[in-house]
């Protein structure tokens, strides 16, 4: 399930009347990110469903709290801290600490919310046609990878019409596999202090650290 968590996290055909009636699928994705940017700092439970060749693979809940390129992302599996440079993960039970300076492409498969900016290179898009979900009026923005190199090849994004927040996120892989993100709560105008986002080793004194900087 791990897998699917991470392929997931890396991770956001209208005609010309529905782009007339409804704006461009460039205006909702930067209409989008610029909600994301003004939010201040973030807090936002999820849930998970993987699939790999048609069937279910595993399913999990979490949160994730961010405040700019800074998050902590937590789930029953493990927790990972990420200060904009250094990232920790924690995984549940194992009393290890891993320590590393990650890629941007490995920030992708941690953050979901990296998602919002892939559409400004590597993918093209435009509006599909869903108009509602779970009861909101939403945007449905569909991606799809310019270049048959890339490992995610499609996204499909729900966006609020009223607030501009991602409600629902669908990955597919290159492999055939996808996973859904449902966003379930979304609080924007957290105030979170830059340690939050470090690994506390007196919260956690016993777990053995491992450096792999």
């Amino acid at each position: 399930m791990k897998k699917y968590i991470f392929t997931l996290l890396l991770c956001v055909a209208g005609g010309f009347s529905l782009l007339a009636a409804q704006g461009s699928s460039i205006e909702v994705l930067d209409k989008t990110a610029a909600a994301f940017q003004n939010a201040g700092g973030i807090k936002a439970g999820f849930t998970i469903k993987a699939f790999a060749k048609g069937r279910p693979a595993g399913d999990t809940r979490g949160t994730i709290q961010l405040k700019g390129n800074k998050f902590v992302l937590q789930t029953a599996e493990m927790t990972t801290w990420f200060d904009g440079k250094t990232q920790w993960s924690y995984l549940s039970g194992s009393e290890e600490v891993n320590i590393s300076n990650p890629t941007e492409q490995e920030l992708q498969s941690m953050n979901p919310y990296t998602l919002l900016y892939m559409y400004k290179k590597g993918f093209s898009h435009k509006l599909g046609s869903v108009k509602s979900f779970r009861g909101k009026a939403v945007y449905e923005v569909k991606l799809s990878a310019s270049s048959k190199k890339q490992n995610l090849s499609s996204l499909v994004i729900y966006v609020a019409r009223d607030s501009y927040q991602p409600l629902y996120i669908l990955a597919q892989q290159r492999d055939g596999s996808r996973s859904e993100i449902v966003i379930t709560d979304y609080q924007p105008g957290q105030r979170y202090a830059d340690s939050f986002f470090v690994f506390n080793r007196k919260q956690h004194p016993n777990v053995e650290l491992i450096d792999l900087r």
